[in-house]
C-alpha cells in the first residue's frame, strides 16, 4: 500500500510540473476547457457523466490548486482529462512527461 501512494505522489508532482510549465494564456485556455466537459473526456456514452469544475473554483486556482481540484474531481481520470486538454491547446510537447502517469 506504501508503494501506491507513493506512485499517486509522484503522478501529482508529474501534472504539477506540466501544468506549471503552461505559459499564462495557455493555462487560461486550459481552466475554459476544464469548464466545459463536453469538451473534455470520454467519448461514449456511458461515461459521459464527468463533473465540472466550476468557473469559481478555477477563477483563481493557481497550479498547485489546479492539481487538486483535477485529482478530487476527476480521480482516475484525471491524466487522460490533462492529455485532452494538453491536445485542444496544442502542447503535444507536455504529452510524454505524462505517460508514465497512472493518475
Amino acid at each position: 500500500m506504501h508503494k501506491a501512494v507513493s506512485l499517486r505522489e509522484t503522478d501529482r508532482e508529474t501534472l504539477l510540473e506540466v501544468i506549471g510549465d503552461l505559459k499564462k494564456e495557455e493555462l487560461k485556455s486550459f481552466k475554459w476547457f476544464l469548464r466545459n466537459t463536453t469538451v473534455v473526456g470520454p467519448k461514449t456514452d456511458e461515461d459521459a457523466g464527468l463533473p465540472r469544475i466550476t468557473a469559481c473554483h478555477l477563477e483563481n486556482a493557481d497550479a498547485l490548486d489546479l492539481v487538486d481540484l483535477m485529482l478530487q474531481t476527476y480521480s482516475q481520470q484525471t491524466v487522460e482529462v490533462t492529455k485532452e486538454v494538453l491536445r485542444k491547446i496544442n502542447r503535444n510537447d507536455l504529452l510524454e512527461v505524462l505517460s508514465g502517469c497512472s493518475s
